[in-house]
């Protein structure tokens, strides 16, 4: 994926015949259909994911209680048994938060607790309107995923844009694909595409850094999560078209500017550089040999699929834990104290400048999404402005940077970028969505 061949590399894809290449055509297909096509059923229009995942949800019941926890339970115990706990201390100290999450779901789940915990904005909220729909869209997806990233679509975008990716976000053409894999895939996975290309010598550590922190978003599946807790599903395709675009919007500008602009561009320490060659002619056909030549190695369908829900639960066990551990804590921190106040003064300007509805609670929101890429919305969840409500939705994925599973993920790699970087580009790209997005809002659905 992210590891997509230079012209140089697909000599040999170029001698091979189009074999199964109705692959590329009706997997890549479905896999657009149920990601980016909304149908109406039931009376409920929106994509078929959505529409799987609510049919799966009914057919659970009220065991989709006991499936989240038992996901949970499994993504507490993971780091501890396979020792992953030690590699550092910030995977310690999210391991052991993991612990505050595990205990949180079985107050929930069993009705044990404070009263404060059941009050219906905080642990159930957490748990009926994210951990389960998390804990199911992610896997479920993951399998139609298998179809949209896994047989040569991906691959063929990325050599198309090619002339866009270094003008625009100074990032090679190959980058396209972990920019797309991330935004409808896993940020996770995109991160270790973009590791394992800097070490191998084809991204420097700028443009490793840029990726990382530009690109490594969170998935569509969770967009949906968040257009759904904000009752934004009637404007499902303009939210995620205007978050995509203001998304690569931001990252483009935050390329220019420190700290991304300062970080060195040098190629991994031992690795032999190979930079990409460009592509001057026959775009298109050399983009469909870098489609087939995917194809050519791409599993059975059963293998991929298998292999693509097993990375989902995972992916699920990883996340649900600091969902309800970080997500509390963000909660808590919010509700009874005024740190989130305090941090969200820096917005203050941007939100009233701007015009929004309660710019106070504006600001307030855009700042809780350092801590979980979900607060925000839980901010502003049932507010009457749906001008405010899309804003925020942006500013949720937009902002990229999070504490509760994307820093670690990014501090797991050897991309040479610290924290103090990671929180200044956090605010930088808050306030440049904010600027971005709110008058396009205004356009969109007025006050």
């Amino acid at each position: 994926m992210g590891d997509t061949s230079s012209p140089v590399d697909t000599r040999e894809a170029t001698t091979l015949k189009p074999r199964g290449a109705w692959r590329f055509f009706v997997f890549s297909a479905v896999g657009i259909f149920m990601f980016f096509i909304p149908i109406t059923l039931g009376g409920t229009s929106t994509i078929p994911l959505d529409h799987v995942v609510t049919f799966v949800t009914k057919l659970l019941g009220e065991s989709v209680r006991y499936v989240a926890l038992a996901l949970i339970i499994a993504g507490t115990v993971y780091p501890f048994a396979t020792g992953r706990w030690r590699q550092s201390g910030l995977k310690a100290l999210f391991a052991f938060l993991n612990i505050l999450g595990l205990a949180t779901g079985t107050a929930l789940v069993f009705g044990v607790g404070p009263a404060w915990l059941f009050e219906a904005d905080m642990g159930p909220f957490l748990f009926d309107k994210l951990v389960i729909p998390v804990g199911l869209i992610v896997p479920i997806g993951a399998v139609f995923l298998a179809l949209l990233v896994g047989y040569g679509l991906m691959e063929y975008v990325g050599v198309l844009v090619q002339p866009v990716m270094r003008p625009v976000w100074k990032t090679p053409g190959r980058s396209a694909i972990d920019a797309v894999a991330s935004f409808v895939g896993s940020y996770s996975l995109g991160l270790l595409i973009t590791n394992r290309v800097y070490q191998a010598g084809r991204y420097t550590a700028r443009e490793a850094a840029i990726i990382a922190t530009g690109f490594s978003t969170v998935s569509v599946t969770f967009m949906l999560i968040v257009a759904k807790t904000l009752d934004l599903m009637h404007l499902w395709l303009p939210y995620f078209f205007l978050t995509f675009a203001v998304t690569f919007l931001v990252t483009a500008i935050t390329v220019r500017i420190p700290p991304l602009s300062r970080i060195k561009d040098d190629y991994h320490p031992g690795a032999e550089p190979q930079p990409e060659v460009p592509v001057t002619s026959r775009r298109m056909a050399t983009a469909w040999r870098e489609a087939m030549g995917m194809l050519h190695q791409a599993p059975g369908l059963g293998r991929n699929i298998w292999e693509n829900f097993r990375d989902g639960l995972l992916m699920a066990m990883a996340i649900l834990p600091s969902i309800l551990s970080v997500g509390l804590i963000g909660l808590v921190l919010a509700r009874f104290t005024p740190v989130f106040d305090w941090l969200g003064y820096l917005f203050v300007p941007f939100t009233w400048a701007l015009q929004l509805p309660d710019p106070l609670l504006a600001a307030k929101a855009s700042a809780v999404g350092i801590a979980e890429m979900f607060l925000p919305a839980t901010v502003v969840a049932g507010h009457e402005s749906e001008l405010l409500r899309l804003v925020i939705a942006v500013v949720c994925v937009s902002a990229i940077i999070f504490f509760s599973a994307l820093v670690p993920c990014i501090l797991a790699t050897e991309i040479p970028i610290k924290v103090w970087h990671l929180v200044v580009l956090w605010a930088e790209r808050v306030a440049l969505t904010l600027v971005i997005t709110t008058p396009i809002a205004y356009l969109m659905v007025g006050r």
